[in-house]
C-alpha cells in the first residue's frame, strides 16, 4: 500500500478540532477545567457546542477554611464545580466520586471512563498531560493515563468487560496542562470568563491566587499567541487514537 506525501503528513499532524459539536472535560479535581483550559471551554460554547465535564475526584482535601470537614469541602465543590462550568457554557455534569488524593489504579479508572465516553460519544476528550515534567500530582497522572487510555479502549466492542454500551472512540484526546502544544486556541474574547469561572471555586482560590494566576496566564497566553493573529492563546497537545499506541513519533506531533 503506497501512501501519498500528504495522507503520510495527515497521520503525522494533530487532528482539527476547531468543529467540535460535542466534547467532554475531563478533571481530576472540580477547579481543574478552568484552570487548565477555561477560556477553550468558553470558546466552544460559543460556537455552539454540547459541553460535559467529568469530574473524578471529590476535592475533599482542600479548602480556605481549614475548619470545614471533608464532608463540607466535597459538598462544596460539588456545587462550584456546577456554578463555575454552566458560567462557562457547560451544560452536563458526572462525577466518580473518589476521594481526593487516592487515584492509583489506571486501569480500573480507565474502564469507568470509558463507559462515560460511550454514553456521551463526544468527538474530543480533554485532561490534564500525564507527562508533563514535573508533575508530582498523582491524581493528574493518573487520571491523564486513564482518559487516554479510555479513548483507545472505548471502541472494542467488549470493553469493558460485561459493558453494555454502545463502542465509541473519540477522533481527538486534547491535554491541557502542557509543557508540548502543538494546538493554541484564541481565548482573547473569553480570558475574563475563564477567570470569572475560576473565582467560583471559592473555596480554593484566594483573591491573591487569583491575582498572580492572571498575570501569569495572559502572559503565557501572549506567548503562545506570539506568531498568531489574536493576542491571548489556550495551548493543548492535541493526538488522536493512533498517536496513542506504539506511535514513536508521538511526542514530536
Amino acid at each position: 500500500m503506497n501512501l501519498s506525501l500528504n495522507e503520510i503528513n495527515k497521520l503525522l499532524a494533530p487532528p482539527d478540532i476547531t468543529d467540535c459539536r460535542k466534547i467532554l472535560c475531563i478533571q481530576p479535581h472540580p477547579d481543574d477545567n478552568e484552570i487548565g483550559m477555561g477560556g477553550i471551554i468558553a470558546s466552544y460554547a460559543a460556537r455552539g457546542c454540547e459541553i460535559h465535564y467529568l469530574t473524578i475526584t471529590n476535592g475533599d482535601l482542600s479548602s480556605l477554611d481549614p475548619g470545614q470537614s471533608h464532608e463540607q469541602i466535597a459538598e462544596a465543590r460539588v456545587q462550584e464545580t456546577e456554578l463555575a462550568g454552566r458560567h462557562l457554557g457547560a451544560s452536563f455534569f458526572y462525577t466518580l466520586g473518589y476521594e481526593d488524593g487516592t487515584l492509583q489504579d489506571v486501569p480500573s479508572l480507565s474502564q469507568k471512563i470509558a463507559e462515560v465516553i460511550r454514553q456521551v460519544q463526544p468527538e474530543a476528550v480533554f485532561c490534564p498531560d500525564p507527562w508533563l515534567n514535573y508533575e508530582a500530582h498523582y491524581d493528574h497522572i493518573v487520571t491523564g493515563r486513564a482518559a487516554a487510555h479510555a479513548v483507545i479502549s472505548s471502541s472494542l466492542p467488549s470493553y469493558p468487560k460485561g459493558t453494555e454500551t454502545t463502542p465509541w472512540q473519540p477522533a481527538a484526546i486534547g491535554f491541557y496542562f502542557t509543557s508540548k502544544p502543538n494546538t493554541v486556541i484564541d481565548i482573547t474574547p473569553y480570558y475574563e470568563q475563564k477567570f470569572h469561572a475560576m473565582r467560583l471555586h471559592k473555596s480554593q482560590l484566594s483573591e491573591e491566587m487569583l491575582g498572580l494566576y492572571y498575570i501569569y496566564f495572559k502572559e503565557l497566553g501572549q506567548q503562545l499567541a506570539a506568531e498568531l493573529d489574536f493576542e491571548i492563546g489556550e495551548g493543548l497537545k492535541v493526538l488522536s487514537p493512533l498517536h496513542l499506541h506504539c506511535f514513536v513519533n508521538a511526542e514530536h506531533i
